[in-house]
């Protein structure tokens, strides 16, 4: 696979604005933020899913996240702090640690009344189930 943008950042051959890093993460300020203090925190490790990760690391990763979330909630007081893990910009595990200071950031509290659709929800969630 080739090197992924932060490969090239874990090489230090591209710079980054770091918050945090240990041996397995690196934390630092994404450069198109959704909203200041927006973070990533990404394996040092070039692997494409996250749930590609063994146990172990993936427990680390959330560990650097939850680091990362509580320094922010500290330190820039946001409403809330989201979560967000998509990966289709980046082939590279990672989580977007997003600083909320508005709601409005990412829409999904804006999504209207719900309208369940009951038996494919009864469906999905019996082919989902794990046992």
């Amino acid at each position: 696979m080739k090197d992924s943008i932060f490969t090239k950042i874990v090489n230090k051959e591209l710079d980054c604005y770091p918050v945090y890093e240990d041996e397995y993460t690196l934390a630092f300020l994404d450069i198109n933020p959704v909203s200041p203090g927006h973070t990533l925190v990404i394996t040092k490790e070039q692997i494409d899913h996250l749930d590609d990760c063994s146990e172990q690391l993936y427990a680390t990763v959330f560990t650097t996240v939850h680091k990362i979330s509580t320094h922010l909630r500290k330190t820039l007081r946001p409403l809330r702090i989201a979560l967000v893990v998509h990966g289709f910009d980046i082939p590279h595990a990672h989580v977007h640690v997003v600083p909320l200071y508005t709601g409005e950031e990412l829409k999904l509290a804006n999504r209207g009344e719900p309208n369940p659709d009951h038996v494919m929800l009864s469906q999905l969630s019996k082919q989902l189930r794990i046992k």
